[in-house]
C-alpha cells in the first residue's frame, strides 16, 4: 500500500539568521520563522492534508515548528535530529569545509555523513511501518538533504539549491522505499522579516 510522508525543515531560527552552525545545539525560532511555519500550516489546510501522526526531532526548533503547523499530538524522535557537527556547533557557517562533508566532523566529535544518512533512513522507515498512511515529520536542513540522497536513485526530482526553512518534501512510501514526488518551497515575499 502506498503511503505519503511529508518531511519538512523547521522555521528560521536565531542561529540561521546569524549564520551559526546549529546541528545538535539549538536556538529559538525568529518571528519570521514563526510566520514561515504559519505559511506551511496554511498550505496543508488549503491542500486538505490530514495527518495520521506527526513526528519531530527532539530539538525545540523542530517541535516549536510542528506545534504551529498542526495541533495533532506528536512524537519527538532523536533519529530526526540534525547532523551532529561536534565542536563546530555555535560557530560561524564560514568555518564549514567544502562539500561534501563526508567524515570531516568526526575528528571534532561530530557525526559521519553515512551515519546521518543511515539514522534518518532507519528512523523514517520505522515511522512509515507504523499504522500510518499520511505522516508529517519536522527535521533539519542537512538531515533532509542527506535523506534525499539516500533515495535519489528512485526520483527524477532534484533540489540543487539549499533546502530553505519550512521547505516541504513530499515522498511516497511503498515496499520499504521512499520516492520524492514533490518539493514545496513557499514564497515568503509577503512576510516581512524583522
Amino acid at each position: 500500500m502506498k503511503k505519503t510522508f511529508y518531511l519538512m525543515r523547521h522555521g528560521q531560527t536565531l542561529f540561521n539568521k546569524r549564520r551559526k552552525i546549529q546541528g545538535w545545539c539549538d536556538s529559538p525560532l525568529t518571528e519570521f520563522g514563526i510566520k514561515q511555519a504559519e505559511a506551511a500550516a496554511k498550505y496543508f489546510r488549503e491542500q486538505k492534508v490530514i495527518f495520521d501522526h506527526a513526528y519531530c526531532s527532539t530539538s525545540e526548533r523542530a517541535s516549536d515548528t510542528l506545534e504551529i503547523v498542526t495541533e495533532l499530538p506528536h512524537t519527538r524522535l532523536k533519529g530526526l535530529k540534525e547532523w551532529n557537527f561536534g565542536t563546530f556547533e555555535g560557530e560561524s557557517e564560514d568555518l564549514n569545509p567544502a562539500l561534501p562533508y563526508g567524515d570531516f566532523f568526526v575528528k571534532f566529535g561530530g557525526e559521519d555523513q553515512k551515519e546521518l544518512q543511515q539514522r534518518m533512513a532507519t528512523t523514517c522507515q520505522k515511522i512509515m511501518e507504523e499504522d500510518n498512511e499520511v505522516v508529517l515529520a519536522i527535521s533539519h536542513g542537512a538531515a533532509l538533504r542527506n535523506f534525499m540522497r539516500v533515495w535519489e536513485h528512485r526520483s527524477s526530482i532534484v533540489q540543487q539549491d539549499r533546502i530553505g526553512n519550512c521547505c516541504i518534501l513530499k515522498f511516497e512510501y511503498e515496499n520499504r522505499e521512499f520516492k520524492l514526488v514533490e518539493i514545496i518551497n513557499h514564497n515568503f515575499s509577503d512576510v516581512v522579516q524583522v
